[in-house]
């Protein structure tokens, strides 16, 4: 029998049930005892839809202890300055919709009258701990470098700039800050933001997109150069099924994003 001290199950709402969304209310089904979805906000649902929501004001109802954003940068535009508002902390997916200066603005603003948190996960990435500690003891430069599957880069501007499908060689299609990787590649360089967020920011931190079919999974190498030392690690991550954008370990990073906040020991 739970203690009188057990806290209750945190309880989580999510907008969008995508490849992300999916995994991540899957993966919560697994631990009832620390987080319950209490409710999903979808385009829209069927009355087999349990717990599912197609206005926000009725996700809202529900009382979510926190908001995950899983739908991509038209949802943080759409829903995220409405949650921060009404005092709900929200988690985003999508750090890349933080590129536009003018949203991020107005979240922080939201953030600041309403007390509540905005969080960002960790997603594909990890090292974002040294990141974060390096960058308070002083950084000199950080580059950022993300190699996927030519598939991986369909039904994107990288499209305007190599042959996807007759590429036999890596092809760095874009060199440049995180912030225009963003907001050229919104599906593709939500790592690049999270960094750029955890280090010098988006105008600072250096990005390159590369294409590249000697690769099967999404390759992410970092380097970051600064008072402290040299930084240097490479992460191989395989694609989420059906979904050769999205790495699989991102909806596990927001279930431990999300259990820091009811854990008695952190990590």
């Amino acid at each position: 029998m739970p203690s009188r001290c057990t806290p209750p199950p945190l309880r989580v709402a999510l907008i969008g049930l995508g490849t992300i969304g999916s995994a991540l209310r899957e993966a919560l089904r697994g631990i009832p005892e620390q987080a319950v979805i209490c409710g999903t906000l979808v385009r829209t649902a069927s009355a087999t839809d349990d717990g599912c929501c197609t206005s926000l004001d009725a996700l809202l109802e529900r009382q979510p202890d926190v908001v995950v954003e899983c739908a991509g940068h038209q949802a943080v535009d759409a829903y995220a300055e409405q949650v921060l508002s009404a005092g709900h902390d929200m988690l985003l997916v999508s750090a890349g919709a933080l590129a536009n200066a003018a949203r991020y603005a107005r979240l922080r603003v939201a953030v600041e009258h309403s007390g509540s948190q905005l969080l960002v996960a960790s997603g594909a990435v990890g090292g974002l701990d040294i990141l974060t500690a390096a960058r308070r003891a002083g950084l000199h430069g950080v580059h950022y470098r993300s190699r996927k599957p030519p598939a991986a880069w369909l039904g994107t501007a990288a499209e305007d700039h190599v042959n996807l499908n007759t590429l036999t060689a890596p092809h760095a299609f874009f060199r440049g800050s995180a912030r225009a990787a963003a907001l050229q590649y919104p599906r593709n360089a939500n790592v690049a933001a999270t960094i750029a967020l955890a280090t010098l920011g988006f105008d600072e931190t250096q990005v390159e997109l590369v294409a590249d079919p000697e690769v099967d999974c999404n390759v992410h190498e970092i380097l970051a150069d600064g008072v402290s030392g040299r930084l240097s690690f490479r992460i191989e991550g395989r694609a989420a099924p059906g979904n050769p954008k999205t790495s699989m370990v991102t909806a596990h990073s927001l279930v431990n994003t999300l259990l820091t906040r009811t854990g008695a020991l952190l990590v």
